[in-house]
């Protein structure tokens, strides 16, 4: 599996652009990033080109403010499809294979039917807008403690609504954290979602901090997502509890287990 940095939360206390080094130096394979600008693209590419290390992926904006996703909210289809042309460019910009979209948080009145049809045509069209380019589409559930109201907040709901979208370019983003909060048993999850899985991530749970500072089993949470086939990115998207190079004690028991 190709281990990654999500660099959007670790090497925070350097430029975007140069934590694609220090990446590469820690001995990452590859990053993801969660919303890059636009001032960031061009030299994102020049770090790219130096470093030969890929980024994976990236988030469809998110909204604006405190908006966490808008494919869920019912009357934003154009927001939603501007949003998607956006991280179509970005994508192509910096030789992204994945996206990933944040379902959203609908006002407290929203009518949930009304939510879920929404979010069903708007990923089929981000499904159909990265096909066309080869880039696969990922929607991630996300647990409503750390994000109250966020409209998929289980795994059920998660491949529920895959399920009614129906498209072959849609995947699941399995997050390791998340779904150690949300579910009863982390490896019963991973075999629930198994060939659904498109894209990986994970923190160690309470704090989202390195691997080792919480109660995850990672190394039968890693065999458990071994077993479903996935053989893909694997990505580092913690909160470092200090400088992030201090804490990366963690990479060479998690390459064994990977293995």
């Amino acid at each position: 599996m190709q281990l990654t940095a999500n660099i959007s939360m670790l090497f925070a206390e350097l430029p975007l652009a140069e934590r694609l080094n220090a990446a590469a130096e820690a001995g990452f394979d590859a990053v993801e990033i969660q919303f890059p600008q636009a001032d960031d693209i061009t030299p994102l590419q020049d770090a790219i080109a130096a470093t030969g290390l890929p980024v994976v992926l990236i988030n469809v904006p998110r909204g604006e403010g405190e908006e966490v996703g808008l494919p869920a909210l019912p009357g934003r289809e154009g927001d939603f499809r501007a949003a998607v042309a956006l991280a179509a460019e970005q994508a192509r910009a910096l030789g992204v294979r994945k996206v990933n979209v944040l379902a959203g948080r609908p006002p407290p009145d929203a009518d949930p039917a009304a939510c879920r049809r929404a979010l069903v045509v708007n990923l089929r069209h981000a499904a159909q807008v990265m096909e066309g380019i080869g880039v696969r589409v990922m929607v991630e559930p996300v647990n409503p403690h750390d994000v109250p109201g966020f409209f998929l907040t289980s795994l059920g709901a998660a491949l529920s609504v895959l399920e009614e979208a129906a498209h072959p370019n849609l995947f699941l983003q399995f997050d390791l954290y998340h779904m150690a909060i949300t579910e009863p048993e982390l490896g019963a999850a991973l075999a629930q979602a198994g060939p659904r899985i498109g894209h990986v991530q994970f923190a160690d749970t309470p704090g989202r901090h390195e691997p080792g500072t919480g109660r995850i089993d990672f190394p039968a949470a890693l065999a458990a997502l071994r077993a479903t086939g996935y053989r893909d990115a694997i990505s580092a998207e913690y909160r470092p509890a200090g400088r992030t190079a201090e804490g990366l004690g963690w990479m060479a028991g998690f390459r064994k287990a990977l293995t």
